[in-house]
């Protein structure tokens, strides 16, 4: 796929859960448009995975569990110590949890995906903005999914989860917009990441199905619609939502 030069020269970025996965894949997009990429990630041996697979590339990681606030204190110092600032927040962290009924859902799986996938994004955000507030100059842009607008039946949770990141996202933007702060997500259908993979074949297939184009999300797709969104020429745009279903869901 070939793809349009984005200016990010300089630009410190911060992706977490970005040693697989869509996260990986828009650190790669990050980095060949000139930014330093940051990667916080709570997994070591994939960390390692992703810093061989970078090859050359001069990228920071840090060790952070985003469902634990000082944890996530602890990364941001980290990353000021090594790249002095922090220009762009993606919120990729997150994990899907089992497929069942509502009403026969695990409570500790319940409490873990909204402990990350909500919490952990609250606080990322909570810990990064006043850093973007003090240089005038930020882009957040947060990994929502179709299923919080549609929600996914046997995913309550998850579709929970991603519908709170919505409406933060929305929250976000309108008390930043008098500063040159972008606070935006995206709603990505199902791709080939590990998380999603892990889901059952039954739903895998069931969401498959709900998608227009007929096929996965690529993650370059994905990577590219969220650089842009990270970008400076994203200048006016903030609380929105941006489709990535393929068609699935556009409002």
């Amino acid at each position: 796929m070939q793809t349009n030069a984005i200016n990010l020269k300089d630009r410190v970025a911060v992706v977490t859960g970005g040693a697989q996965g869509i996260g990986l894949e828009v650190g790669r997009r990050l980095l060949a448009s000139g930014a330093r990429l940051v990667i916080w990630d709570i997994n070591p041996s994939v960390m390692e995975q992703a810093r061989a697979s970078l090859g050359e590339h001069d990228v920071h990681f840090e060790q952070a569990d985003i469902a634990d606030y000082a944890s996530v204190q602890t990364a941001v110092a980290g990353t000021l110590r090594s790249a002095g600032s922090i220009d762009i927040l993606i919120n990729n962290a997150a994990v899907v949890g089992p497929n069942a009924a509502l009403i026969d859902y695990p409570l500790d799986a319940w409490k873990q995906v909204i402990d990350i996938d909500v919490n952990g994004t609250f606080h990322c955000c909570r810990a990064v903005a006043p850093i973007m507030i003090g240089q005038n100059y930020g882009r957040i842009v947060n990994l929502a999914s179709v299923a919080g607008k549609e929600g996914n039946p046997n995913a309550a949770a998850y579709s929970s989860a991603k519908a709170a990141v919505i409406a933060m996202t929305k929250s976000l933007g309108k008390e930043l917009a008098s500063y040159d702060i972008a606070v935006n997500c995206v709603t990505p259908a199902v791709a080939r990441t590990p998380g999603a993979m892990e889901q059952s074949p039954e739903h895998i297939r069931y969401m498959l199905g709900k998608i227009p184009r007929g096929r996965f999300l690529e993650l370059g797709e994905a990577a590219a619609m969220i650089a842009w969104l990270a970008s400076e020429e994203n200048s006016f745009t903030t609380g929105a939502v941006f489709d990535l279903s393929g068609g699935r869901a556009t409002y």
